[in-house]
């Protein structure tokens, strides 16, 4: 008899965390749900599975091959929120089967937390208070000596995706100069935001404060390094929320510990840190354990934008919250499985 199978492999993520049970019902009703969550599913698991799959919510490596026997398959959904590469993008844009992730669910909590730590930076909060427990507390006027105002500051925005451009939303109040540098985008884009195309040098020498949620491709790892950091303002802030791999990690440790930048980052080279790693013990460093854009709520929106995206697909209508892989783009990006988020 034929089945009407939906395969979950969402590692590193489990149904009850991204999907609330209104949600998970909802996905229940398209169709046979076949979850493994204590890992990977095996790949004999998955082969058995194939012939009557119409959907794939999870990091499945889908080759060729693997696609060839899945004559039923309609749409792939990256629960994880990366494009891996993993998957024939070209066979599935030729054989009309998306591949979709609900990323923009950690645009909002994400652009929130680097705003806080914007602020933090420029105001010396952390620091102050750290000052303060530790009896050397400066007070008034002289506790504003390294002080940057972040309203009206020039910011610069390294990255323009989701994540940047709801931060430049958020930030419109403060009534900055925004720049950005995002090779990916045409300028039309980026001015339609109210900000001003521009090089990376550019972005990094004239402003107050750099946020970095850019993608890893095969062209930008550790693309930020000693050469670049020398390019900012002394005493400048520098704040990393996407991929540790874009920034030579030990330069921009240099920098913070040369006092020339203060860095605040949310993602490191190895996750969970290792209790040694000189991060911790690093000066002009303010750090965030890959929590910025783990909050309950958008969790949720990730199962939520998924399910959704999910029915419409099964109606034989297109996705519309879920961004869809292009073939280009997707075969460049160098995203890893996560283990923390």
């Amino acid at each position: 008899m034929s089945r009407t199978l939906i395969l979950v492999d969402p590692l590193p993520r489990t149904l009850d965390l991204i999907m609330e049970p209104s949600v998970r019902a909802r996905l229940e009703a398209l169709g046979e749900v076949v979850a493994f969550e204590d890992g990977p599913m095996p790949d004999e698991t998955v082969e058995a599975l194939l012939p009557d799959t119409v959907l794939i919510l999870g990091q499945t490596a889908m080759g060729r091959e693997r696609l060839d026997r899945a004559p039923k398959l309609r749409a792939i959904i990256n629960v994880e929120t990366n494009f891996l590469p993993n998957v024939d993008y070209e066979a599935c844009a030729a054989r009309g089967i998306p591949v979709l992730t609900p990323a923009s669910a950690f645009a909002a909590p994400v652009a929130e937390a680097a705003l806080g730590m914007a602020l933090d930076l420029c105001r010396g909060i952390t620091a102050a208070d750290r000052a303060f427990r530790e009896g050397i507390e400066a007070y008034g006027l002289e506790g504003n000596a390294d002080t940057v105002r972040f309203f009206g500051a020039d910011v610069g925005i390294i990255g323009f995706g989701d994540l940047g451009r709801t931060f430049r939303d958020l930030i419109r109040p403060f009534r900055n100069t925004v720049r950005v540098f995002d090779p990916w985008l045409p300028a039309a884009v980026i001015e339609r935001a109210e900000a001003r195309p521009a090089s990376l040098d550019e972005v990094l020498s004239r402003s107050r404060v750099v946020v970095v949620f850019a993608s890893v491709t095969a062209e930008n790892e550790g693309f930020i390094g000693a050469r670049e950091f020398a390019l900012m303002q002394p005493g400048a802030a520098f704040i990393l929320m996407s991929r540790a791999a874009v920034v030579d990690f030990p330069a921009m440790l240099d920098a913070a510990r040369s006092g020339a930048v203060r860095v605040a980052t949310d993602v490191f080279p190895v996750e969970p840190v290792p209790a040694d790693d000189p991060v911790r013990t690093t000066p002009n460093l303010l750090l965030s354990a890959h929590r910025t854009g783990g909050t309950r709520d958008a969790f949720f929106e990730i199962g939520a934008m998924a399910v959704a995206d999910a029915e419409l697909i099964m109606r034989g209508l297109p996705p519309v919250l879920c961004r869809r892989a292009d073939p280009a783009t997707a075969s460049r990006l160098r995203s890893k499985p996560v283990t923390v988020s």
